[in-house]
């Protein structure tokens, strides 16, 4: 902004910016960094932070009050000792038949082996005898590399139901999907819910006279299971599951009634079990895979396998949180937009585990926290770019300090694309060259440009040091103002402004001194300036129509600094600076210069009369 500006560039520059859609509704960033998080989304830039998001929500949720595994659900490990007692793994089959003898006395409502029985022993018999006698027994199979299922031997085959037991680890080697139906064949979890509910109708028909409860709902191949993966909403650590060691439940250490009605898994828990698992709690010391099977009963049990948004929802909530973003730091100040950018991502994250923990939906976290973090790069690069254009628009007009201030001050300043008029104290100086008109008759016009040009940049530096703004220049005269663009209200901010115009003209006099012995070695005209200073009210704002504005002062005080300076050819005795400053200006300044009085007079225009002071040294 230049005084002296003319306008029209100063309005279409800002006006452009300020009444655009990037500065009304910051849509634009919001718009592009929604697209470049969504580019990222398609090319699975964000799929290993968003594991870590899920690892992290669930780790979180752990901390707070939330359901705990399903009771219904308890695991005969075979453990340490176990092993220890009985041999290695696989144990004898006959340890199976005494297991499956041992819980005749107050039976489960189901028991699931994760145990594949593909090889035949001498024990089949007897195994197969005692899983037909309790009827609710469902094995193991397994899909092979070869596209075929692994099945247990004949015998055992055909008197037990059978479930798949494939898990489905993400790269990172956690699972959190499991196929509840792979083609026609159903998992381990869903036969045991079946076999379930075929014993909990048993008991039913058993009991008429108690309350019939509800049976548990199976997800069916009809709705789109077959080969479709279910999130696993794991519940909490696996070690919360009920679990006792195989030999101790052999051995009947353990209440046996424990496990009347439940639902029992039998699998390997060992220490280096060749069947690890690792959940979102234990991922460097991975847990036995029979938790898996345990943790979809649960699931099922429950109604709560998580629920993900559909792709198309995760791409407007991007956008979504993109412009959102955008919109809210855009009007903030950088301290402000930093501390934004910390607090958004925590209360995205917060209301990420809020959702799994009350409705059980898995909100994506790296993608829209990431999504704010780079609006917050977006939003800053935008105004450093804005910042920078009208920053350019400015430095040939205003000191660094004075650009700076305006920036700040932006929205206070600007108003509807141009500045808005303001009432204000300031202090005016005006300089004017002796005999300009018998110089430049002197000079060709190219010469005498330069020759302007060059006093005129050297003028405008010493008022830009000095934080003064420079007005216009009216030919060879400089009309600079102190105390804009904005109001200084302040006692202590009014006598500044007027010490600045004072140092600036003393700045003006002493640099004019070295410019001329550079221009005497040019062989051109040396340059003699007076310098006429006041402080008074004056109107601030941007003058003329809507095709052409200048953004000046307008006021007596400016009137009178003008006359000050005409004064300064007549008056040449105790006035060696040629710097006249009214009364009102001497009584602010009076203690920072040396003055003297150079005579009272009445100006043109003006009533009463006005003690002149000329400014000789400062103090």
């Amino acid at each position: 902004m230049a005084l002296n500006i003319r306008v029209q560039s100063l309005r279409n520059t800002y006006k452009s910016l300020k009444n655009s859609i990037l500065e009304k509704y910051p849509l634009v960033p919001g718009v592009l960094t929604a697209f470049l998080s969504v580019g990222l989304w398609q090319v699975s830039a964000w799929n290993s932070l968003e594991l870590l998001g899920f690892n992290l929500i669930f780790r979180t949720r752990n901390y707070l009050p939330h359901s705990s595994w399903d009771q219904r659900i308890a695991v005969i490990g075979i453990d340490d000792r176990t092993l220890q007692q009985y041999g290695q793994f696989p144990l004898s089959r006959d340890r199976y038949t005494q297991l499956l003898e041992t819980l005749e006395a107050t039976p489960p409502a189901a028991i699931g082996f994760d145990i594949l029985f593909t090889e035949p022993t001498n024990y089949d018999a007897q195994l197969a005898e005692a899983m037909a006698i309790n009827g609710t027994v469902v094995l193991a199979v397994a899909p092979s590399l070869q596209q075929q299922t692994l099945h247990p031997v004949a015998i055992l085959d055909r008197v037990t139901s059978k479930g798949h037991i494939a898990n489905n680890a993400d790269f990172d080697g956690i699972t959190r999907q499991s196929f509840l139906y792979i083609d026609q064949f159903p998992s381990l979890g869903i036969k045991l819910i079946e076999t379930y509910n075929n014993s909990v109708q048993q008991t039913f028909t058993a009991n008429t006279n108690k309350n019939q409860k509800s049976l548990i709902t199976i997800p069916s191949l009809q709705s789109g299971m077959s080969k479709k993966s279910v999130w696993i909403n794991w519940v909490a650590p696996t070690q919360k599951i009920p679990t006792y060691s195989f030999a101790d439940v052999l051995q009947k250490k353990i209440d046996i009634a424990k496990l009347k009605n439940k639902i029992v898994l039998v699998g390997l828990t060992a220490t280096g079990t060749n069947d690890p698992l690792k959940t979102p709690f234990e991922q460097t010391v991975p847990t036995s895979g029979i938790y898996i099977h345990a943790a979809i009963l649960d699931n099922l049990l429950n109604q709560r396998f998580l629920r993900i948004l559909p792709w198309q929802f995760e791409l407007l909530l991007l956008l979504i949180v993109g412009i959102t973003a955008s919109i809210i730091l855009t009007p903030q100040k950088f301290y402000q937009r930093i501390l934004l950018l910390g607090l958004l991502p925590l209360i995205w994250f917060s209301l990420s585990v809020l959702a799994l923990t009350t409705i059980n939906l898995w909100l994506p976290t790296a993608a829209p926290i990431g999504t704010i973090l780079l609006a917050g790069l977006s939003v800053q690069w935008q105004e450093q770019k804005e910042k920078q254009q009208l920053m350019s628009l400015f430095a040939s007009h205003v000191s660094q300090e004075t650009a700076a201030l305006i920036w700040q001050n932006r929205t206070e300043i600007f108003q509807n694309g141009q500045l808005d008029a303001k009432e204000m104290v300031v202090t005016v100086l005006f300089s004017d060259i002796r005999s300009f008109t018998t110089i430049s008759e002197g000079m060709k016009p190219r010469d005498l440009l330069n020759w302007l040009n060059t006093y005129l940049g050297v003028m405008a530096e010493c008022v830009h040091q000095h934080h003064g703004v420079i007005d216009k220049y009216i030919g060879d005269a400089v009309m600079a103002v102190f105390g804009i663009p904005l109001p200084h209200t302040q006692a202590e901010e009014i006598q500044q402004d007027a010490i600045n115009a004072v140092s600036a003209a003393m700045a003006m006099q002493e640099r004019l001194i070295l410019l001329n012995k550079e221009l005497e070695q040019l062989s051109q005209p040396a340059i003699h300036i007076g310098i006429g200073i006041h402080t008074g009210l004056v109107v601030v704002g941007s003058i003329g129509g809507s095709q052409r504005l200048n953004y000046s002062v307008l006021g007596d005080a400016v009137n009178i600094a003008a006359r000050l300076e005409q004064l300064n050819k007549n008056t040449q005795e105790g006035n060696p600076k040629n710097i006249l400053v009214s009364e009102t200006t001497y009584q602010i300044i009076k203690d920072d210069f040396y003055t003297q009085k150079v005579q009272e007079l009445k100006l043109r225009g003006r009533q009463k009369l006005t003690m002149i002071y000329s400014v000789t040294e400062i103090k």
